[in-house]
This record gives structure tokens, C-alpha cells and sequence, in this order.
């Protein structure tokens, strides 16, 4: 959510950053809804005034015998006590008008952020291994002869329909592996805190982190209100909803491995050979609250910490800044990394790093209170994939395929696979 005092400072300033998103100039409509709801405020108060003032006039009046001015006066009363009450129903009726109207606003993008319209406007920055030669035409993970026991789309599809899998055997522990691995790194090694948190979640923490209003047809609801999470930014980020904390608490850094759900709406005609995309995944997320001094730096030290899953596991990837066309709807900067995917010939995206600023904090009202005094400040918040369990799977087994139908897998998972570093053709670990 944005501010409004900074609207009504400079509303071409803000119009020229949200154009920079894509969306049209918007502060004019803004600014009439916030002049009449504090028009509504300040007649209602006004209101207020008089009916308190009378109130005090009808005992005098009483107490001097005045029965006409007495009755006047109570007349009065009633009369500004309704006033009162239908303003403020205006006035509250014309809060949230702009409160909703505020709430369908992108975030702002940093100065830095490249300017674009989609995907072909992003820019790399850097990329980290040499995608292997290989003496055969290299197969798509679930072409490769040792995947396909363990992989299976019809069956799925059986259960639940299209976008489904089910993993059995070495290829299910191999993907359980994968979230072991990146989670114990996550927190021995990089120092976030794992965290297990619901997968369904009332519908004000999907408007916390700002996948409503807006977006809900990207996800699931049941029929009793609550949601399935798209992502565990939404659980992670909203532990500090409504709080007040302390300036020491910062920052927070959290972690956990959850399913998440994602209807795909709109992704008709996009990729969606295997598993790449599901509308049930695995997914391990990093969440940071951090001070607002503090955001930027983490965004690297997040950024670092994704990539570094990629280089232990031996996966050639890139890492791209996404222009302002191409950024999710919460981010002021964002970071896409994608790993090298053999069977497509072409790099995926694996992770997208995200600092929001102040974004999701004030639609949460998330505040810390500085050390040294002063009025309690918004915090600001971090997401990051660490990784897609998933589509890290797939980077596995492609990269690491061999011509015999045969995968060879990362030494890492050497502790979680029993030492067994081989899926053969035929299925199994060896």
C-alpha cells in the first residue's frame, strides 16, 4: 500500500512512477476521495461540536425554567447526533473507497530498476558455471529412461486432473532430498530460522501481502473463506502483522519448506511441459523483516543466498534484474535467477528474490519502535525462493542425465540419499 502524504506531496512524482509500472496516473482520482473523506471528517467533527455544546445548554435551560429553549435545544441535539452519525458512515464509507483504490496500486520500482514492458527488458547481471557438453541429445526430465518409474503424469491426472505428478521411489526421495538439503543449509549455514507454518490462511493475510485484491484468481479458496498459499511469503511475512516490535528484534529471518497452490490462471500457451509447471509445488521460501536501512543490503545477502543452493548442487544459472513491466506486484526490485535446464536448452527461472519496502507493512500495519525514541516506523520486507523444490528437481536430473538413460546426482545429497549418488536406468539409487 502506498502513503498518502506522499501522494499529496508530490502527486506528479507519484504518477510518474506508477507510469514507469505500466498502469495509468492515478493521484487526481486519489487526491478527490482523500479531500472528501477529510471533508466528511472534519464537517463531522464540527458536528460533534455543536451537539456537545448544545447538550450541555439543555440542562441550563431546564434548570432556568426555559421549557421552549429547553425543547429547542434537545430538538438540536437529536438533529446533530443523526448529522454525526451519517457523516461518519460517509466518511468511513469514503476510507475504504480509497483504501481499495490504494490497495490495486503496484509498488514502486527503485531508480535502478531497469525500465521495460515484459521479459525481453530484463537485464543479467551475472551468470555462474558453463552448461555441460554433452555427446547426445539431451532429454527433458521426464523423457529420461531412469525418471520415468518414479514420475508419473497419468496417474496424477487420474487423481486430479491436468498439472499434477506423482513422484515414487528414488525420484520421490531424491525430491525430499532436495528440500532437506536447502533448508539445512538455509540453517546452518546462512542463519534464518525454520519455521513450519498452515498452508490455508485467512483471507486479510492474502491482503497482507498483496495477492488480493488483485490477484485472486491466481489462487485457491475453499468454501469456508479460507485460502491456499500460493507461496509461504504469505504465512512467513504475516507473523508480524499488526505488531509493534522492538528495534532490536530486527532483522527477522525465517524459512520454511511448504506446498503451495496455484491455480496458473492466464498461463494458457506457456511452458508447461512436466513438472515445470504445477498447480501443486514444493517450494523452500525465505522471508526477512528487516529496518529500513537495512533492505537493500539484504536483498543481496537473500540474492547470494539462493544462488549459493545452485553452486553447492553443481547447476549452471543466471541472474537477471527484472525491468518495471516484468516485476510482481509488491516488489521494488527483484532479482530472477534461472538455472540451465539441458533438455530445453534454455535457462528457468528457479528463484525470484524481492525486497517490498514498506509495501506490505503498511497493508499490515507491521511497525518497530527505533531504539533511540521517536514515533514507531513501518519495517520493511524480503521474499525469496530458496529454492523451488521442483523445478530443482528437474535441473537435477537434466544436467546430471547421462547417455545410458542413467542420472548422476549432486555429492551434496550424498548424506540424504544414503551415499547413493547414481538414479540408474532402470529406476533406483545405486
Amino acid at each position: 500500500m502506498h502513503d498518502i502524504r506522499a501522494i499529496r506531496e508530490n502527486p506528479a512524482a507519484f504518477d510518474a512512477a506508477v507510469a514507469r509500472r505500466g498502469d495509468a496516473g492515478v493521484s487526481s482520482e486519489i487526491l478527490a476521495l482523500d479531500e472528501a473523506r477529510r471533508a466528511k471528517i472534519l464537517a463531522a467533527e464540527t458536528a460533534q461540536a455543536e451537539q456537545n455544546k448544545a447538550s450541555k445548554e439543555v440542562g441550563a435551560a431546564k434548570g432556568r425554567g426555559d421549557e421552549a429553549e429547553f425543547e429547542r435545544l434537545r430538538a438540536l441535539v437529536a438533529e446533530k447526533k443523526a448529522e454525526v452519525a451519517a457523516m461518519n458512515t460517509e466518511a468511513k464509507e469514503l476510507d475504504q473507497q480509497l483504501t481499495d483504490m490504494l490497495m490495486t496500486i503496484p509498488n514502486l520500482a527503485f531508480d535502478d530498476v531497469p525500465d521495460g514492458a515484459d521479459e525481453d527488458d530484463n537485464v543479467e547481471i551475472r551468470r555462474w558455471g558453463e552448461p555441460k557438453a554433452l555427446d547426445f541429445e539431451a532429454k527433458e526430465h521426464f523423457e529420461i529412461e531412469g525418471v520415468k518409474p518414479g514420475m508419473d503424469f497419468e496417474v496424477a491426472a487420474k487423481l486430479s486432473g491436468s498439472r499434477f505428478v506423482v513422484l515414487s521411489g528414488a525420484v520421490a526421495r531424491i525430491h525430499r532430498a532436495l528440500a532437506q538439503f536447502m533448508i539445512n543449509t538455509h540453517v546452518d549455514e546462512n542463519g534464518l530460522t525454520e519455521t513450519w507454518t498452515p498452508v490455508l490462511v485467512r483471507e486479510e493475510m492474502m491482503y497482507g501481502t498483496g495477492q488480493l485484491p488483485k490477484f485472486g484468481e491466481d489462487s485457491y479458496k475453499t468454501t469456508n473463506g479460507w485460502w491456499l498459499v500460493p507461496t509461504a511469503e504469505v504465512t512467513l511475512t504475516n507473523i508480524v502483522n499488526g505488531l509493534v516490535v522492538e528495534e532490536g528484534y530486527l532483522p527477522r529471518r525465517y524459512v520454511a519448506h511448504t506446498q503451495c497452490f496455484r491455480s496458473e490462471a492466464g498461463s494458457a500457451g506457456k511452458d508447461t511441459a512436466g513438472m515445470l509447471r504445477q498447480h501443486q509445488f514444493e517450494k523452500v521460501e525465505m522471508v526477512s523483516v528487516t529496518h529500513p536501512d537495512k533492505s537493500v543490503e539484504e536483498h543481496e545477502r537473500m540474492t547470494r543466498c539462493a544462488e549459493d543452493i545452485l553452486e553447492r548442487l553443481g547447476l549452471p544459472y543466471r541472474t537477471i534484474v527484472l525491468c518495471t513491466g516484468d516485476m510482481g506486484f509488491g516488489a521494488r526490485k527483484t532479482h530472477d535467477i534461472e538455472v540451465w535446464v539441458p533438455g530445453q536448452k534454455t535457462y528457468r527461472e528457479i528463484s525470484s528474490v524481492s525486497v517490498c519496502g514498506d509495501f506490505q507493512a503498511r497493508r499490515m500495519n507491521a511497525r518497530f519502535k527505533p531504539a533511540d525514541g521517536g514515533k514507531p516506523q513501518f519495517v520493511h520486507t524480503l521474499n525469496g525462493s530458496g529454492l523451488a523444490v521442483g523445478r530443482c528437481l528437474i535441473a537435477v536430473l537434466e544436467n546430471g542425465q547421462q547417455a545410458d538413460g542413467s542420472v548422476k546426482l549432486p555429492e551434496v545429497l550424498a548424506p540424504y540419499l544414503g551415499g547413493k549418488l547414481t538414479l540408474t536406468a532402470e529406476g533406483n539409487l545405486a
